[in-house]
């Protein structure tokens, strides 16, 4: 038997060659996000950059250390503590004491990610001047980078300034060096120092002061902006390799299986003669197992070959696009390769498992069949797993909602959820196939000529043929409406809630980080005609379960002005019952009721403890907390709501408004714009995982289709032949095998639209048991570019094997036999 199925091989190679760049495929997308996943497992610890040359960093508070039974637990403040004033006093009888000072930066032409520094602070890098000289007043400044030449005068949202000098950048910030003066007006509150003095005696300074930590060595590295970032980063980009390896395996073992099946039903009068010629049902199954064996070992070889070229370039591609590290490469390991080695073997006795099992049960009588209409396309196991797999993917949709429904609005959800649709939908795909062949072809078929008719029955007959043409189909459009459908929706509904939320008319930003002084917020609270609301950006912390220390943001308001500007989704309690002892919280929190006193840490890691004035909905989990100015202690003022008062012009407000933050910088915006603002579309990251998902769907797409087309016109050589006899010309049958290709595609593009629609709804509807009623959002665009980019492709490996037998003449081609 063996022998056997090694001839079958080689003499068959066409029909294995799909598998075997479907698999070849998959183990190289595997071994590539292996080999990337083991490689940041043992990322080097970041070294120091803006504090590369400082002797030591004295920096004050800015995590919040809890205490619990299984360990301490930390979270970043939001509001952190800065150094205290006696324990500077005593840094200054040390050494020499430099402040360091950190915020953001917006120029004409100039970086989006420009943050400006005192230029005392340059030397630690260490940063040197290339050009031009040291700035000396207030509206001078030197620049890193070659973005600006001295002499140049830039607009800034701190004013006109002129760059003196230039340094070169080095590469971990665009950066702004101010004089300290001017440094210590932008931003007021400066949170760490330099010293030059001994480290031992600066840690005797400083002892018994709560938070302040003395930084040396790479420690330093904790000065640095974001100093968490490079983490952050791998686990961004983990997460995304993670999701494409899994979709690669997914997607793999569905084509794979899909291409066996569709050869083993292509061959079942070759099946037929063997069990004529004393074949058992066992040997016949064992022989197709050993078929994939074969061509598993050799497709998993070749995917381990490829993946070695391809993950070093996926890593330059990462570190290109910002989505990892500067330093990050690929290492030396093996076990990736292994891995994807056995998965890639693995797959394909999976994708065989069912096919095998069909083959076994091939008739004797099959040798005899010439005709060509699919009589059993659906086996009774099918119709049972489909079903369950539907009954599983409702059942589990069900209970969500019931148990937990912002489940369903985790990423890892909606990027899963999918699968088991898909899955369920192709093993149904040949009894929904005739009912959607007739519906797409209904119009063609009543078109004068026979054309449409003949497209519609041969599409319906062959059963088997379109249901593995529509297949990879529907994987690529199911997977692209329902991961972009879903983070549309999921932005839209965020934005619709926010919108709600707020009875603003306008909404007045700072530029900055620095927030409104009290001048500019007596000039607001002055235009005649608003009613205003300022708030400020904050969070607490809460111990849940003992063991979990939970980050809730917070906007901190008074409570009359609330009231008036915001219309908070309330399950419990009432806004005018918020005042300094309380806290308006959301039912996320763990078992929140209406009076019942709660622990928090407030920004500054203060511990406080707070009654329950309302309880809002969950919503889409941006709902946060609400607290007084009184409870975040040190967060500026960043946000300015504005209601107008009754029969004030909306116009002579907003111009009122424009007038009072022209001297600090401000930007006064429609609630529309400020909720587009507040909301824009998904991080880059998470678009960037998507579309390479997407990319390896319709890598598989592609090849599946041409295989799977290409492997069907081939079978059709007498079929087409006796159309040639009928007295139907060339361009006839090759229009005909062309418009046949475009009905599949447009019926698996239907299927996959319905499992999107169907993803889509159980997001849509866990959004209302959340109370956020928003519309769903359908990515037309990118399904009308995956379908069409899939019908090209489908008519083209159609229409060229067709071209190619209909070389040799009718007659000829009409005495082939199989």
């Amino acid at each position: 038997m063996l022998s056997t199925t090694l001839r079958t091989v080689r003499t068959r190679w066409v029909t294995f060659l799909g598998s075997f760049v479907a698999l070849s495929l998959g183990v190289a997308l595997i071994a590539v996000m292996g080999l990337a996943l083991a490689s940041s497992l043992d990322a080097p610890d970041r070294q120091p950059e803006r504090f590369a040359a400082a002797p030591v960093v004295v920096k004050g508070q800015d995590t919040l250390e809890v205490p619990t039974a299984i360990g301490d637990r930390a979270q970043k403040l939001a509001q952190p503590r800065p150094v205290p004033d006696d324990v500077v006093a005593k840094l200054r009888r040390l050494g020499a004491v430099v402040e360091d000072r950190s915020f953001a930066v917006r120029a004409e032409g100039g970086p989006a990610d420009l943050v400006g520094h005192p230029w005392s602070t340059a030397a630690f890098a260490p940063y040197e001047l290339d050009a031009g000289r040291v700035p000396r007043a207030a509206d001078e400044v030197v620049v890193s980078g070659d973005w600006a030449r001295p002499g140049t005068r830039v607009r800034t949202d701190g004013g006109v300034v002129r760059v003196v000098g230039t340094v070169v950048g080095l590469g971990f910030e665009h950066a702004v060096f101010y004089t300290d003066a001017r440094a210590a007006e932008l931003s007021p509150r400066g949170m760490q120092f330099v010293i030059d003095a001994d480290a031992a005696a600066v840690r005797e300074a400083v002892r018994g002061s709560q938070g302040v930590r003395v930084l040396t060595g790479d420690a330093r590295r904790y000065a640095d902006a974001d100093p968490d970032r490079d983490s952050e980063a791998l686990t961004a980009m983990n997460s995304m390799f993670g999701t494409a390896g899994g979709v690669s395996g997914f997607v793999s073992v569905f084509v794979v299986a899909s291409t066996f099946a569709f050869t083993v039903a292509q061959r079942r009068r070759e099946f037929g003669l063997l069990r004529i010629a004393g074949a058992t049902p066992g040997q016949i199954r064992r022989m197709v197992v050993h078929e994939a064996l074969v061509v598993g070992v050799l497709a998993s070889a070749t995917g381990c070959v490829l993946g070695s070229y391809g993950a070093p370039r996926l890593a330059e591609w990462a570190v290109d696009e910002s989505l990892a590290p500067r330093w990050f490469t690929i290492g030396d390991h093996t076990w990736p390769y292994l891995m994807a080695f056995w998965t890639g073997l693995l797959v394909a006795l999976c994708g065989v498992v069912a096919a095998s099992w069909r083959a076994g049960r091939t008739d004797p009588a099959e040798a005899l069949r010439e005709a060509s209409v699919d009589v059993r396309a659906m086996t009774r196991g099918r119709r049972l797993l489909g079903a369950a797999l539907l009954i599983t993917a409702a059942v589990t949709l069900a209970v969500a909602l019931v148990r937990d429904p912002g489940d369903l609005l985790h990423r890892k959800t909606y990027v899963s959820r999918p699968m088991l649709l898909i899955t369920a939908v192709a093993l149904l795909a040949p009894v929904l196939v005739r009912p959607l062949v007739r519906l797409v072809a209904w119009l063609p078929a009543r078109l004068p000529g026979a054309g449409g008719m003949l497209v519609r029955e041969n599409a319906a007959a062959g059963v088997r043929r379109t249901a593995a043409v529509a297949a990879p189909v529907l994987v690529t459009v199911a997977l692209a409406g329902s991961l972009l459908g879903a983070t549309a929706t999921l932005d839209k509904a965020q934005a619709t809630e926010l919108r709600m939320r707020t009875a603003a008319e306008f909404v007045v930003t700072p530029v900055g980080d620095a927030g409104f002084d009290e001048a500019t917020l007596r000039r607001l609270r002055g235009v005649s005609g608003a009613e205003v609301s300022a708030s400020s950006s904050s969070a607490v912390y809460v111990l849940e379960d003992g063991v979990a220390l939970v980050r809730s943001d917070a906007r901190a308001v008074e409570p009359e002005a609330l009231a008036a500007t915001a219309r908070l989704p309330l399950a419990a309690g009432k806004v005018s019952d918020l005042d300094d002892d309380s806290i308006i919280v959301n039912a996320e929190w763990e078992k929140p009721i209406v009076g019942e006193r709660v622990d928090v840490w407030l920004g500054d890691g203060t511990r406080k403890s707070l009654r329950i004035a309302a309880v809002m909905t969950i919503g889409t989990g941006d709902n946060g907390v609400y607290v007084t100015p009184r409870n975040a202690p040190a967060a500026p003022v960043d946000r300015v709501d504005v209601r107008l008062a009754d029969g004030a012009d909306a116009r002579m407000v907003a111009a009122g408004l424009r007038r009072a933050v022209r001297a600090s910088g401000g930007e006064v915006l429609t609630r529309d714009a400020w909720v587009r603002a507040a909301y824009p579309p998904t991080d880059r990251t998470t678009r960037m995982g998507f579309f390479l998902v997407l990319g390896i769907a319709f890598l598989y797409t592609a090849v599946s289709l041409a295989n799977t087309m290409v492997m069907a016109t081939s079978d059709r050589v007498r079929e087409l032949a006796v159309l040639r006899l009928a007295g139907a010309t060339g361009r006839q049958v090759l229009r005909l095998v062309g418009a046949e290709a475009l009905l599949v595609v447009m019926v698996g593009g239907l299927l996959g639209a319905l499992v999107a629609g169907l993803d889509l709804l159980g997001m849509w509807s866990a959004l209302g048991v959340l109370s956020v009623w928003t519309s769903i959002e359908i990515p037309w665009a990118t399904l009308a570019v995956a379908l069409s980019a899939c019908a090209v492709l489908a008519v083209i490996s159609a229409v060229a094997p067709a071209a190619l037998s209909l070389r040799r003449s009718a007659v000829e081609l009409a005495g082939v036999r199989e």
